[in-house]
């Protein structure tokens, strides 16, 4: 069976190092992992790594859409490799998890995330995996769209790579070892 693993986020490097791109820099890691290197689609939609990870067959996939277009280029690869949403894993940041924190789930709602939302429909279901890398809420008054779009603070940047390496650990995890030893070891 094939896995394909994809990290969301915003194209360019406007966004690079924002808060909303913590799903590409865990796939940057996982990329590193296989070896291999990105390179575009057919489809145009999405850049692709086609390799093994933790000795699994696995597809790497970072969309080449904004976060609330992330659906269409999702479903696409999901056809194109023809994986179901049981071996598809989407890395995402999470407003309603702390700083530092990881969950790993099976299914559920969007929570307001517009790239959840948006593979949700595209898909027509909700029933696959989540790499929920936690971002915190935005201090004081600040509004989300702002905070999901700023880079993160010089004390976060600090932890950044152990904690997008433990993101990376989780999801080698989810495809060897299965949900729950991975939510055991990893949701804190």
């Amino acid at each position: 069976m094939t896995w394909l693993v994809v990290g969301l986020g915003n194209p360019g490097p406007t966004y690079a190092s924002t808060r909303h791109n913590v799903g590409y820099l865990v796939t940057a890691v996982l990329a590193a992992r296989t070896g291999g290197s990105w390179k575009k689609h057919k489809s145009g939609r999405a850049d692709v790594i086609e390799g093994r990870l933790a000795g699994e067959r696995a597809i790497l996939g970072r969309c080449r859409s904004y976060m609330n277009e992330s659906g269409g280029p999702v479903s696409t690869l999901a056809k194109f490799y023809d994986v179901e949403p049981d071996h598809l894993v989407v890395i995402h940041d999470e407003l309603d998890i702390d700083y530092g924190m990881l969950r790993v789930k099976l299914g559920g709602g969007d929570n307001g995330h517009n790239g959840l939302k948006s593979i949700r429909q595209s898909l027509g279901t909700g029933d696959f995996y989540r790499v929920r890398v936690g971002i915190g809420r935005p201090p004081g008054q600040q509004s989300v769209h702002d905070f999901v779009l700023k880079p993160y603070s010089s004390a976060e940047r600090k932890d950044l790579p152990t904690y997008v390496e433990e993101a990376a650990d989780a999801v080698e995890s989810l495809m060897t070892q299965g949900l729950e030893l991975t939510q055991s070891a990893f949701n804190r």
